[in-house]
């Protein structure tokens, strides 16, 4: 049995390293010196204008008075990368998941209030599903189940407080944008297609910031 367990994690390097990585973080958030770890990496959209790396950084750290928080992103990222990273190939995907926090990070710039912090991979987490959502209408699918996960949980955030529907949603966009480009550039002829579609994405996501900071100044 412990051999199964390895296997499915060499199966998808980068989401069980990015969940390492999570993990690692938070057991620094909790740690004696958890400061280092939370002031220096949570985002708030006032820090965007000269501590940009937090808009990315967030995605990282979690709430650190309980673990319920990083337990829940982490073993929907686990559900969802065990199918999309082979799916989409260890690059792709890392792509799409790092687009994605960076994606819901600019949401908050944009929808919420520029002084609140936020931190967790929920960003990436609706990224996924958004992903995943693509990749069921895309093999002729039903979707009507995912669609109904995404609603339901992109919907509590506007019920439950201390959670950032705007993160949710910024994420969710992104995740479905970066998948709807995989999925139109998937023949090997479109590579550079597929790359400058991304890359659009990304241009996007930085006019968008830089516009919000310049609304500030």
């Amino acid at each position: 049995m412990a051999v199964l367990n390895l296997q499915k994690f060499q199966q998808v390097p980068i989401t069980s390293g990015l969940l390492a990585l999570n993990v690692i973080i938070w057991l620094g958030q909790i740690s004696p010196v958890g400061y280092l770890f939370t002031n220096q990496m949570f985002f708030a959209p006032l820090f965007a204008a000269f501590e940009p790396w937090r808009m990315l950084t967030a995605g990282f750290v979690h709430d650190w008075t309980g673990p319920f928080h990083i337990l829940l992103n982490s073993y929907a990222i686990w559900i969802f990368g065990r199918i999309l990273e082979p799916l989409l190939g260890p690059v792709r995907f890392l792509v799409m998941y790092l687009t994605a926090i960076v994606g819901g990070s600019v949401a908050v710039m944009w929808l919420s209030d520029p002084q609140v912090p936020v931190v967790g991979a929920s960003g990436a987490l609706f990224g996924l599903m958004g992903a995943y959502f693509i990749v069921v209408r895309s093999t002729g699918g039903n979707s009507t189940q995912i669609f109904t996960l995404i609603a339901i949980n992109l919907g509590l955030g506007f019920f439950v407080s201390g959670i950032s529907w705007e993160g949710h949603l910024g994420g969710l966009v992104t995740g479905l944008a970066i998948a709807g480009i995989y999925s139109q550039t998937r023949p090997s002829d479109k590579r550079v297609q597929q790359i400058f579609g991304v890359l659009l994405v990304w241009g996007v996501l930085y006019g968008l910031t830089m516009l919000k900071i310049s609304s500030w100044m």
